[in-house]
């Protein structure tokens, strides 16, 4: 039941206005002056407050201002026996919902009783939206930043103070010039989703700041869009991950790191070395069997240090001519070359204030090897038809699947160039010295070409399952990953089986299911095909053959087979 409260020094209007009130449904109290309608506002709450002009010393714009200063969200309408346009402006001025003239008239008292009913109701909605927000605002861990247009502080809610050591003397002050203690990449992401209204997200950043130079947090910025569907501004949001950062370092086994899965003992080296090395500028050589995944350590380095937010610029140095790697590499002036028929900026430069990726770099040529010596020495080069010299700041990551010592003692690769590169080497290891991790990668091939291909695949049979713990992998992750595509796109069931995959995992399987089974088979003649089909791996012809490992050995030595001329 809505409450009103009637202020009037004369007796005779308090007594009608209570009736009429109370006769339609309304719970009613009044008071005679001031003093008293204050003592009843202190006590209770009321959804109406009706009050005369005058009260004996007092008026009624006394009690309007009142319940504006004690911000009791409750109309005013205020009744007077003599109005005129100055008495009625100040009321209006002061947040009084309306008045009414004496005598009053009931039926309009009463339009403007529900009217302002009404309006309280949507208030009081308005207010209740508010606060929960406010509280929503309050109580979320993440620390939020809103600005307008012109990147000014609107807003910001507790945790900016403990995350981003913002106070609320930040409000209506240009975000950036609030923003110097820190690494300040979270401003860059906030400046592009202004520029571009567009959502960004920025994963582990080291915030770098003066006073807390360990924090890891994680930054998403999107833009505000009102109701009319203008874009007024961005929200900063950036959540404390230190302490999630901490424990990951701290795991002995962890599932992956950026887009490397495996949780062996040797990937869990691989992540310490990634982490270690990810913002130090040494240049690192990343080498292993083609296939176990170098480029992916390499992005790793790249995307988990300070040189993140700049470019990752990946050359392929065995894929192009002496003359067109040159030019690649370091770029060239119009008319340096034919076909050269405007300036060109070099991969180098491109990769200004980031890394640049040297795939196969055991196949650079010894040209462009002296070139790149100059560059990790010098940090400088000179365009191809150009003298003049260009600065760069590019950390260098350099991959290979090839003998870079042997190819040094044929005369093949600079060994100066070679120590260069080599300050720090990880060594990816092949997936048959890892096959622990099989499980995993399957697991995450098959999320990737269900949503790639849009299937259901649950997983694979337990034929399969076995078949990939026992294969060698010549091509490692990649084989495993191309294998599981070829099965995808022929499966149209919900588990991968043998007749899925492709034909080399049929003929191992064949062959490891038939060899020493048959009665009369040549044992000699079954070593021989296991030797080759293992390409002389003697672990794995022992797996093909179904026996140990030493078993292997001494039958090679029993029936005297030559290794050489397997």
């Amino acid at each position: 039941m809505e409450k009103i409260l009637i202020i009037d020094d004369e007796e005779n209007i308090r007594l009608t206005l209570e009736d009429f009130f109370s006769g339609e449904g309304y719970e009613v109290v009044t008071a005679e002056g001031y003093d008293g309608a204050l003592k009843m506002i202190d006590v209770s709450s009321f959804d109406l407050i009706l009050t005369d002009i005058n009260l004996n010393g007092k008026s009624g714009i006394d009690i309007l201002k009142e319940v504006r200063v004690k911000k009791l969200n409750c109309p005013v309408v205020m009744i007077t026996a003599s109005p005129d346009l100055d008495t009625a402006s100040d009321a209006l001025r002061l947040g009084a919902f309306d008045y009414v003239s004496k005598p009053v008239q009931l039926d309009r008292l009463m339009h403007i009783t529900k009217t302002a009913m009404k309006q309280k109701e949507l208030a009081n909605e308005k207010e209740k939206y508010r606060l929960n927000l406010e509280a929503i605002f309050k109580s979320v861990k993440d620390s939020i930043i809103t600005v307008d247009k012109d990147m000014i502080t609107i807003e910001l809610n507790e945790a900016a103070k403990d995350i981003c050591h913002l106070s609320r003397d930040s409000v209506g002050k240009p975000l950036k010039s609030l923003m110097t203690h820190c690494d300040g990449r979270c401003m860059d992401a906030l400046v592009e989703t202004v520029n571009g209204k567009k959502p960004i997200e920025m994963y582990h950043l080291e915030c770098r700041h003066k006073l807390c130079p360990q924090q890891v947090v994680t930054v998403n910025t999107y833009p505000l869009i009102d109701n009319k569907g203008a874009f007024t501004g961005a929200v900063l949001v950036v959540r404390d991950e230190t302490h999630l950062a901490d424990l990951e370092r701290e795991m002995r086994e962890r599932q992956r790191l950026h887009n490397i899965i495996g949780k062996s003992k040797k990937m869990q080296t691989i992540y310490s070395y990634i982490e270690d090395l990810a913002d130090v500028q040494s240049t690192v050589l990343v080498t292993g069997e083609s296939g176990t995944g170098k480029e992916l350590v390499a992005e790793a380095l790249h995307y988990k240090g300070g040189r993140n937010h700049k470019p990752l610029v990946k050359v392929n140095c065995s894929a192009l001519s002496d003359n067109l790697l040159e030019s690649e590499l370091f770029g060239h002036i119009k008319g340096s070359f034919t076909g050269a028929i405007k300036d060109r900026i070099g991969r180098f430069k491109m990769a200004d204030g980031g890394t640049i990726l040297l795939d196969e770099i055991g196949d650079m040529p010894p040209k462009i090897q002296v070139k790149l010596l100059r560059v990790l020495q010098e940090k400088t080069f000179e365009r191809v038809g150009e003298s003049v010299s260009i600065k760069v700041d590019a950390r260098v990551v350099a991959c290979t699947n090839q003998d870079l010592r042997g190819k040094i003692e044929r005369g093949e690769f600079r060994e100066d160039l070679y120590y260069r590169l080599n300050v720090v080497e990880i060594c990816v290891p092949p997936l048959r010295e890892r096959k622990e991790d099989i499980p995993s990668l399957i697991n995450h091939f098959i999320k990737k070409f269900n949503n790639k291909i849009n299937k259901d695949i649950l997983g694979i049979s337990t034929d399969v399952q076995k078949l990939f713990m026992d294969y060698f992998w010549p091509g490692n992750v990649r084989e495993m990953e191309h294998a599981l595509e070829h099965a995808f796109i022929l499966c149209h069931q919900k588990t991968i089986t043998l007749k899925h995959l492709p034909p080399v995992f049929e003929n191992f399987f064949a062959t490891k299911a038939n060899l020493f089974k048959d009665v009369g088979v040549d044992e000699k003649l079954a070593i021989v095909q296991a030797l080759e089909k293992a390409a002389g791996n003697k672990t794995m012809a022992a797996k093909l053959l179904g026996i140990s490992r030493r078993n292997i050995y001494r039958k090679i030595k029993d029936h005297k087979i030559e290794m050489d001329n397997r």
